[in-house]
């Protein structure tokens, strides 16, 4: 999270995600339900970060297992890019999720994952309420 996430350190990107990494569960992710390559892992970096550029993550807790580990996190940035057909806001979101990460031969092999993105919408002005 902190190298490639926090960091944008692309670059580790093979230093810690298996080369077969897969979208278990993400509602409203793109990706969804996909197996990603290196390259294409990278593609869904750059998506995410050119639409929230100080993207930043903070553990708030971990719990490991044999090959899980389960993560809480509070997510901020701001919005100065595209969100799909989404116009940049220039609007600061604050939101948590969990993240259940896979393990396979020591490396990230894929996700499950749920968070707030209703509260993402609301404070990027796109619904109301």
């Amino acid at each position: 999270m902190e190298e490639i996430w926090n960091k944008k350190q692309m670059e580790k990107v093979g230093k810690y995600v298996h080369k077969a990494y897969t979208i278990h569960l993400d509602t409203a992710d793109p990706w969804e339900g996909k197996t990603l390559s290196h390259p294409e892992f990278k593609a869904r970096l750059n998506f995410s970060f050119q639409s929230f550029p100080d993207m930043h993550f903070e553990i708030t807790s971990a719990i490991p297992e044999e090959n899980h580990v389960a993560i809480t996190w509070i997510l901020t940035g701001t919005n100065l890019g595209m969100i799909g057909e989404y116009p940049p806001t220039k609007r600061a979101i604050k939101t948590t999720g969990m993240t259940i990460y896979h393990f396979q031969d020591n490396l990230i092999s894929g996700h499950t994952q749920v968070f707030d993105r209703h509260t993402v919408m609301k404070q990027l002005g796109f619904i109301q309420g």
